[in-house]
């Protein structure tokens, strides 16, 4: 029933126990009606409660303390004013309600096409119907002021009830419709929101959002009303953040402010319009603000001096020598372990070599180096003669195969896959 009795587990005294419940009708209206009967409610019992000219049909949504809390908020007097409660509602009067509540939406299609007929600058929203079946109130939008007098004579004669018309703004209307908002939740409107109050583009702009219309107006087409509900922590919060009017001068260059971290409590400038941005606290800006207005400037965002930073760096370095000589020295272990270990392998292999020559095995014939073909003085290749040549002579064999003086060769290129043809070929030449 989207209303939570956080009273209901504390024993409050029966006799002092308020007699006024709340009840909730369509599209989210509640009101107030007087238990004079002293009835046994629960929250959720239908109830038949007293109207003007009738009697109508709702739900039990609050009762006890928190109902004299309620109209107290709402400015609402507890005096004779308030009307009764009848009795619980019985299977007949749910019955005859159910019949009255079947005819709104074919009268909500036909009203609309008569405002059309009629010409009127107005949008109908919703109709309800009383649980008698007596009257029906027709609820509608409009800019400007609307003459619905030849419409209540027109709507009156066709569907025989009395009609009454009542103007509502967006944000109501969006709470009679109800929905599901962004943040996958029902309307506030809907559920529990009954004042409205204004929301102007100020809040937003303080909650460093982007002024994009599409994003910050609700289902209405307003501003939506959860705008307001952080805006009173982001005013606190700002008010520790000091305010940059214009860039700050460091002889690193002007900074200008890129962002603010309201929470955090962090400011990122940016020098020269860069695209690298400093984040520093804001003590330090309000620091480099009182150093500017005396006409002093920091060597940056970060440090008023030189010297500040030759510190840090040096205490940086530091940490980085020890880092270096405790490495290095496990490099060192590591090195005089492998070197033992070689040692050992080689006295175990030179044992090895020794008993198989005690034992008598042929040894293993080394291999010859091989010559180097090339020759180191290239001016003497044509002293140098082919060992093969020598021994091979001018044979007329190895004339027929020497290229004639033309460059064209006597014989199709070698292939390497019918060597065997090739040979037959040359010793039948």
């Amino acid at each position: 029933m989207n209303s939570f009795d956080w009273l209901s587990h504390m024993s409050i005294p029966v006799v002092d126990k308020f007699d006024v419940v709340e009840i909730k009708f369509k599209g989210g209206r509640k009101d107030y009606f007087r238990n004079v009967d002293h009835l046994q409610l629960t929250t959720g019992d239908p109830v038949v409660v007293d109207v003007p000219n009738g009697h109508h049909i709702g739900y039990v949504s609050l009762q006890g303390e928190l109902v004299r809390l309620q109209m107290q908020k709402r400015k609402i007097k507890n005096d004779d004013d308030i009307l009764r409660i009848y009795r619980v509602a019985n299977p007949k009067d749910l019955e005859k309600w159910e019949e009255a509540k079947n005819r709104e939406v074919p009268t909500l299609y036909r009203t609309k096409q008569i405002i059309d007929e009629v010409g009127l600058k107005m949008k109908l929203s919703d109709v309800e119907y009383q649980a008698d079946n007596s009257k029906a109130t027709f609820y509608y939008s409009a800019d400007d002021r609307v003459d619905f007098r030849e419409l209540i004579k027109i709507l009156a004669s066709e569907f025989k009830i009395r009609v009454e018309m009542r103007q509502i703004s967006l944000r109501q209307e969006a709470g009679r419709l109800g929905g599901i908002g962004v943040c996958g939740r029902e309307l506030c409107c809907a559920t529990w929101i009954h004042d409205f109050k204004s929301v102007s583009t100020s809040a937003a702009r303080y909650q460093n959002l982007s002024l994009n219309p599409s994003k910050l107006s609700g289902q209405c087409g307003r501003l939506k009303c959860c705008l307001n509900y952080e805006l009173d922590t982001y005013m606190a919060a700002l008010e520790d953040i000091p305010n940059v009017e214009k860039p700050l001068q460091t002889e690193a260059g002007t900074a200008k402010l890129q962002k603010t971290d309201i929470f955090r409590k962090l400011m990122w400038f940016s020098y020269n319009n860069e695209n690298n941005w400093h984040s520093i606290d804001c003590d330090r800006v309000k620091e480099i603000i009182e150093l500017n207005e005396k006409g002093e400037k920091p060597f940056s965002l970060e440090m008023d001096s030189i010297i500040e930073g030759e510190l840090d760096k040096s205490k940086s370095n530091f940490d980085l020598e020890q880092l270096d000589k405790k490495f290095s020295t496990r490099n060192k272990k590591k090195k005089r372990r492998k070197s033992k270990a070689k040692a050992q392998s080689n006295t175990g292999t030179k044992t090895s070599r020794e008993k198989t020559a005690t034992s008598g095995a042929a040894p293993s014939k080394e291999r010859p180096p091989r010559k180097n073909r090339k020759s180191p003085n290239k001016d003497n290749k044509k002293d140098q003669t082919n060992p093969r040549n020598k021994a091979n002579g001018d044979s007329p064999e190895n004339k027929s195969r020497r290229r004639p003086k033309g460059g064209k060769r006597r014989f199709p290129p070698k292939n390497k896959g019918n060597r065997g043809n090739q040979n037959k070929g040359r010793t039948n030449e």
